[in-house]
């Protein structure tokens, strides 16, 4: 059941020098949409969102797992279920990570990006993609290179716009400008951004803005350090818990938990849990355009979104919490 007012309470940002704008929050299928998730509970994350006023996708032709079974649930869903509101939809998907072996199926060559995106467009079952990203530079293969076969991608319809993922500095501003040679506009630069990893700030924030890019924040909860999971301590099997997690329990030191603990209580005061107030921070006014959530299921996507509630931010407020981070 699709609410009909599903866009009253969202907020939507101009996303760089576009006609695009991007809801605060967007949903990332990084994780838990594999073939090995349940579909009823994709399904139901997929509505959550959509009936919260994220309208805004995040796929990539490598999440999964396996590789590509994100994106081939995402697109049951579309098909089954959204159909019809495709044209409210922004679904975006990334090329750059490995996806099939030998030598033609990794990195940014024209040849990768091309068979890979069309492979998407087939496991998404969609015509076009609204969003399509180099995911991660390439340093063997020229740039003109990648960045032509993205300008190819969008001259011959099969994504509206694109952007680049996890470039530095020098590179944002090279790719833009071949980009732009060739008669297209670079929408988007994703980069992780969150309170505990400031680093996009001072490498890339000012070009990608220069450059007429919006930013995307992902891992904006820093894989759930940010919220209060391990104030005290690892719970078990939770993300740190596991084997081969992105958040690793040596990362979780005595500093960053004293950290959390501050925090927390700013957010308090602010009538907000820490995972919310993180998340308006990462897209306070001069950051990121939306902020990419992940969810393992769909009450975390409603306390995420609930952070609209308390989104703006004193001075006295921002102070103390750079305080607490730069301590």
């Amino acid at each position: 059941m699709i609410d009909a007012a599903r866009y009253e309470k969202m907020l939507y940002n101009r996303c760089g020098l576009s006609g695009l704008k991007l809801p605060a929050i967007s949903l990332g299928i990084w994780h838990n949409y594999g073939d090995t998730d349940s579909y009823q509970n994709c399904k139901e994350m997929i509505f959550t969102a959509f009936n919260l006023g994220i309208t805004h996708i995040d796929a990539a032709n490598n999440y999964g797992p396996p590789p590509g079974s994100a994106e081939k649930t995402l697109g049951r869903i579309l098909k089954e279920e959204l159909k019809s509101y495709r044209d409210e939809l922004v679904i975006s998907t990334k090329a750059g990570y490995t996806m099939w072996p030998g030598p033609y199926g990794d990195w940014g060559s024209r040849k990768y990006l091309m068979a890979s995106l069309d492979q998407s467009l087939q496991r998404l079952g969609l015509d076009y993609v609204d969003i399509f990203y180099s995911h991660r530079r390439d340093p063997l293969t020229p740039l003109e290179e990648t960045m032509g076969a993205l300008a190819d991608i969008v001259k011959q319809g099969k994504a509206l716009y694109v952007g680049i993922s996890r470039y530095n500095k020098e590179d944002t501003k090279k790719a833009a400008e071949i980009l732009k040679s060739l008669g297209i506009r670079p929408l988007i630069h994703q980069v992780r951004y969150s309170m505990f990893d400031r680093i996009a700030e001072k490498e890339v924030f000012d070009t990608s803005y220069k450059e007429g890019m919006g930013i995307i924040a992902f891992c904006p909860l820093e894989q759930g350090l940010l919220t209060d999971k391990y104030i005290a301590g690892v719970p078990s099997g939770s993300r740190a818990d596991k084997e081969n997690s992105f958040l690793k329990k040596e990362s979780i030191t005595d500093d960053k938990i004293d950290k959390v603990i501050k925090l927390s209580q700013i957010a308090q005061g602010r009538n907000q849990s820490l995972a919310q107030m993180a998340l308006a921070w990462t897209v306070r006014e001069g950051a990121a355009v939306s902020a990419l959530i992940g969810a393992s299921k769909p009450s975390q996507i409603i306390e995420n979104v609930k952070m609209l509630e308390h989104a703006q931010f004193t001075a006295e407020e921002l102070i103390a919490i750079d305080k607490i981070l730069n301590g």
